[in-house]
C-alpha cells in the first residue's frame, strides 16, 4: 500500500515531476482502516477501543463546518499547501481529513460488501485483489479512480464510482456514519468519556470539550481547537485564550465540570474569567446541553457485524 500499489500522480519518474496526492483517501485512507482492524483481530487492541475512535472521529465530523464547502479529496492537498502547520479553526478549514473520513468509507465499504454477500466477503477481498503483489516483484503497479472502482466491482457489484465520488470528492455531504448504521450500532451521546477520549486527554493531558463548550483546554488552562460556531467561539473565545477562574474560583478541570453540570438548567451561564494578550475579561457562555462525548451503541438484536469484521483470521 503506497509502494507496490501507488496512486498513479505519486509516481513521478524523477525529482522535477511534483507528486499528486488526490488518491490518498484510498492509499491512506485503507491504513487509517486497517490499522484498526488488524489491531482488533490480532487482540492488540480491544473492540471497545476501536469502536470509541470510530465514535470520536465521526462525531468530530458531524460538528465540522468545513465539511460544508471542502471534499474530503481536496484535503489532499493539505501537506502542501498547509504544510502541516497549526491553524486557527481547523473545523472550518479542514485538515487531512483522507486519513480518518477515508477509513470510515472504507467501513461503510466493507460492510455493503459482507452484507450484500451474507458476510462471503468483505474488503479483505478487495485487499486482496487490490494489493496482492507477485512473488519476488517488488517493482510498483500504479492505479487510477477506475482502478479502485472496477476492483470493487469484481468483488461485490454496485455503483462504486458513484459511491467513493459522492463520499471522497463533493462537499456538503453527511456526516460518515453509515458503516457504523450498517454494523447496526449508532452514534449517541453521554457524559463520560470513551475509551479513546479518556486515554487522549489522560496522555494529552487536557480536556476535551468539543461537543460541549466546543474547544479543548491544555493543561495550563490555555484553550485551543475552537470549534467554529460553537459555544465558545460565540463567546469571542480564541486559540491562546488562558482560562483564569470558574465561577469566581481558580480555574480547574473538576469546577469547570461542575458548572457545565450547572448550566444544565437551561438558565444559568458558564461563567469564566479568561486572559489574552494581557487583557482580562469575563465571559458568559450560553451553553446548557452538559457534558457530551460520543459513543457507539448497539441498535438491536441483530449479528453484530463490527464482531465479525474483527473477528481473528487464519493464517493461509
Amino acid at each position: 500500500n503506497g509502494k507496490y500499489r501507488r496512486p498513479y500522480k505519486l509516481w513521478t519518474p524523477d525529482y522535477r515531476t511534483p507528486m499528486q496526492g488526490n488518491l490518498l483517501w484510498v492509499y491512506e485512507g485503507q491504513t487509517s482502516f486497517w490499522d484498526l482492524v488488524i489491531a482488533g483481530r490480532s487482540g492488540m487492541q480491544s473492540k471497545e477501543m476501536i469502536l470509541a475512535e470510530w465514535a470520536t472521529n465521526a462525531a468530530n465530523y458531524s460538528v465540522q463546518a468545513g465539511r460544508d464547502w471542502r471534499s474530503v479529496e481536496d484535503t489532499t492537498l493539505d501537506p502542501v499547501i498547509a504544510a502541516r502547520k497549526a491553524r486557527a479553526f481547523p473545523s472550518a478549514t479542514r485538515t487531512e481529513d483522507y486519513y480518518n473520513e477515508g477509513a470510515l468509507m472504507w467501513l461503510e465499504a466493507d460492510m455493503i460488501i459482507r452484507q450484500g454477500t451474507n458476510d462471503a466477503k468483505s474488503l479483505d477481498d478487495f485487499a486482496k485483489a487490490f494489493f496482492g503483489g507477485k512473488g519476488g516483484d517488488w517493482g510498483e503497479v500504479t492505479y487510477d479512480f477506475d482502478d479502485v472502482a472496477q476492483t470493487l466491482n469484481a468483488v461485490y457489484p454496485c455503483d462504486w464510482p458513484k459511491f467513493l465520488r459522492d463520499r471522497m470528492q463533493l462537499p456538503g455531504q453527511p456526516a460518515p456514519v453509515a458503516g457504523i448504521e450498517r454494523a447496526g450500532y449508532r452514534l449517541v451521546w453521554r457524559d463520560v468519556p470513551n475509551a479513546f477520549d479518556r486515554d487522549k486527554m489522560k496522555n494529552a493531558k487536557n480536556f476535551e470539550l468539543t461537543h460541549s463548550l466546543g474547544l479543548t483546554i491544555d493543561k495550563d488552562g490555555v484553550a485551543g481547537s475552537i470549534l467554529w460556531n460553537g459555544p465558545a467561539f460565540r463567546a469571542d473565545i480564541v486559540n491562546g485564550t488562558r482560562i483564569l477562574a470558574v465561577d469566581g474560583m481558580s480555574y480547574s478541570k473538576e469546577r469547570l465540570e461542575a458548572a457545565i453540570r450547572a448550566a444544565t438548567d437551561g438558565k444559568t451561564p458558564v461563567r469564566l474569567l479568561v486572559e489574552r494578550g494581557g487583557r482580562y475579561r469575563s465571559v458568559d457562555i450560553d451553553y446548557h446541553g452538559g457534558l457530551r462525548w460520543p459513543h457507539l451503541e448497539k441498535t438491536g438484536a441483530g449479528p453484530d457485524w463490527f464482531d465479525r469484521l474483527l473477528a481473528p483470521k487464519r493464517a493461509l
